[in-house]
């Protein structure tokens, strides 16, 4: 598509960033149909903690309950294959290898997500007798999501015939994104529980948007300087490197890229050590700080945000880090709720999307009008702000807000309300987390980081020494003494 032509609704039928707004809001909608008596998204397969085979799951509605988890397996499946098959089909993939990779992909997820559940692994200490056990791992559901990471781990290094086989369904980004929309309705839900978790909220917002603009604009010149002065990077592949690594990963690096007109190949390799140190990330840092900083769940939420570079890694370490932290109070006979610790990792990554178009606009400025001035080159468009910015922040805000408008104007619908919101908020992002993980396992092929020692190295350097000790320092300036709200509170 010619860019000097774009209007402002280009790519919204092709663009995976357009298709997690409407698959999110899509659910929603039909969701916001409980308000009335009708429930058509209770299909959708929850996991349940087990001890016995088949008790695994159960349809998220119990007006579904005659389905049994089979039955609402496949009906999830069905669904899904569908809404995501017309979203693969108008973003140009190739239908048929996207139905065959979603279906391993969708089959793996859910049985990572299962076996996670397992009692003797997740079922906390004050319920080991529930299940009839007596020891366990307390380590909560959500241990699925790191065995569905070692999967597609295994698959995308071990068996790379059978991961290129899959890799048209491997779309981290897009299901990340999508369950990233699915939050905003639960942030909504938690926000309308009490007054104090509606201030909760909005004060987790406004401090994560305060330490994102503060935290990038030390990042990136500091990271710019010592690749171009230090490591001797050229100035297109440092201001590339810096955005990926400063802002938000892959897509900071390729919109960087376009703002600057850099050499394809560019974007393209530091997208690959961008998602290689992401899943390092994600495997180290929740139970890093777990450890070091029990006492500060949201300012290691929200330096978790600022710390890991992509939006399915993130996103999967900051529901990590949840349940470890969660487990671990709970452990203390301290009950806070669920999801907050994940929603102050979202915050600030939603923060960070933003600012991802106004960053590559001012590039682009910097570029045009200073380091390539060309003759005939005279403006920007501001146009081209909207252009970079991540279209799913819009459906995740718009869900937040509306469930917020809807339960403050008709307050005597919340509780129809939530029956169609809880399938939605909680089971279908959860289901796209699983996705998430294998996706990103399948396609993290480490092999691809030779011939990129300089790069790697410079990224670790700045890893450990630049963006994790800034981004502590900073989210504990703005969060600190910040806790999640108490169950019943």
């Amino acid at each position: 598509m010619n860019e000097v032509n774009r209007k402002w609704y280009s790519g919204m039928a092709h663009t995976e960033d357009w298709w997690a707004v409407w698959l999110g809001l899509l659910m929603f909608g039909v969701g916001l149909l409980s308000i009335w008596g009708y429930d058509l998204v209770g299909w959708q397969l929850k996991t349940a903690t087990w001890i016995e085979p088949g008790k695994w799951g159960v349809p998220s509605s119990k007006a579904y309950a005659g389905l049994g988890w089979f039955g609402s397996f496949v009906t999830t499946y069905v669904v899904w294959t569908v809404a995501t098959s017309v979203g693969a089909y108008f973003m140009r993939l190739d239908v048929k290898k996207y139905i065959i990779g979603w279906t391993v992909v969708y089959v793996l997820g859910w049985t990572c997500w299962i076996i996670g559940n397992y009692a003797y692994i997740a079922a906390p200490v004050n319920q080991f007798k529930k299940f009839g056990i007596t020891w366990g791992l307390s380590l909560g559901g959500d241990t699925g999501f790191i065995i569905a990471l070692l999967v597609g781990l295994v698959i995308g290094n071990f068996f790379k015939p059978f991961a290129a086989f899959i890799k048209e369904a491997c779309k981290p980004e897009w299901f990340i994104k999508t369950a990233i929309v699915y939050l905003g309705i639960k942030l909504g839900t938690m926000s309308i529980d009490s007054v104090a978790a509606k201030g909760f909220a909005i004060e987790l917002g406004l401090a994560g948007a305060a330490a994102t603009f503060v935290a990038y604009l030390l990042f990136w010149p500091l990271i710019y300087t010592l690749g171009r002065r230090v490591f001797r990077l050229p100035r297109e592949w440092a201001a590339v490197f810096c955005s990926g690594i400063s802002i938000c990963g892959v897509s900071a690096s390729i919109a960087t890229a376009g703002a600057i007109r850099a050499k394809p190949i560019i974007p393209a390799l530091v997208s690959t050590l961008v998602v290689v140190y992401a899943m390092i990330e994600l495997v180290v840092l929740p139970g890093f700080y777990t450890a070091v900083a029990p006492d500060q769940p949201i300012v290691n939420g929200a330096a978790m945000g600022m710390t890991v570079k992509t939006d399915g890694a993130d996103a999967a370490a900051g529901a990590i880090l949840d349940q470890l932290m969660v487990a671990q109070a709970a452990g203390k006979g301290v009950m806070w709720q669920k999801d907050w610790i994940l929603t102050a990792a979202l915050m600030t990554k939603v923060w960070i999307d933003i600012f991802i178009g106004v960053w590559a606009f001012l590039l682009a400025l910097l570029w045009v009008y200073k380091v390539e001035r060309q003759p005939g080159q005279t403006h920007v468009p501001v146009s081209e702000v909207w252009f970079r910015f991540p279209k799913f922040v819009l459906g995740y805000l718009f869900c937040w807000f509306s469930v917020i408008a809807i339960a403050s104007i008709w307050p005597e619908v919340v509780k129809d309300l939530k029956v169609g919101a809880s399938s939605v908020q909680s089971p279908m992002r959860s289901m796209f987390f699983a996705m998430t993980f294998v996706s990103l396992g399948v396609l993290s092929d480490f092999s691809k980081l030779k011939g990129l020692g300089r790069m790697a190295l410079l990224y670790g350097v700045s890893l450990i020494f630049i963006i994790a000790p800034i981004a502590y320092l900073v989210a504990w300036i703005f969060h600190n003494g910040m806790m999640p709200p108490l169950v019943g509170s």
